[in-house]
């Protein structure tokens, strides 16, 4: 079957096998190896993605279920060469050890703080406790998320109300 859909702000197309999963058509239909495949049932966090802005265990949706949908990987977290100031302050605050769940962590916060760029320790451990860290102790995890928090509040301006 044929998909299309936006990864990273580019149009792609990629020819898979109907059961074929998100994560593994960004990994070995279009070479964005930065999404790993970890349990493969959804509990680990490793695979997430940004999918039309909401992070999505790519494990288990099928490529064909994101036809026509917006995506975003780690891979299009940073601009060119340039990190992001996510990923800055991860390295920063030395957020990763293996670096097996970081890019899963990163899309994962990525997507809270977009939504809730001020979401306080308390909220960032909840949406974390979905991905799963066995080097780190997640502390300098939150750090990093609590240092970002500022850049997504300027990016996303004052609201209206």
């Amino acid at each position: 079957m044929k998909v299309r859909f936006e990864v990273n702000g580019s149009s792609v197309e990629a020819d898979v096998a109907p059961r074929t999963t998100l994560c593994d058509c960004l990994r070995h239909h279009l070479g964005l190896t930065g999404t790993h495949a970890g349990c493969e049932h959804g509990v680990c966090g490793a695979c997430t993605v940004i999918v039309n802005g909401e992070a999505v265990r790519s494990c288990l949706l099928l490529a064909v279920q994101a036809s026509g949908a917006s995506i975003v990987t780690v891979e299009g977290l940073a601009d060119g060469d340039k990190l992001s100031p996510l990923q800055q302050a991860f390295q920063k605050h030395h957020a990763l050890q293996c670096g097996f769940c970081t890019s899963g962590m990163l899309t994962t916060l990525h997507a809270l703080l977009s939504d809730e760029p001020m979401a306080d320790e308390d909220r960032i451990r909840d949406v974390l406790s979905g991905n799963l860290c066995r080097c780190t102790g997640y502390i300098p995890i939150v750090e990093a998320a609590l240092e970002a928090r500022e850049h997504y509040a300027k990016k996303q301006g004052p609201k209206a109300g």
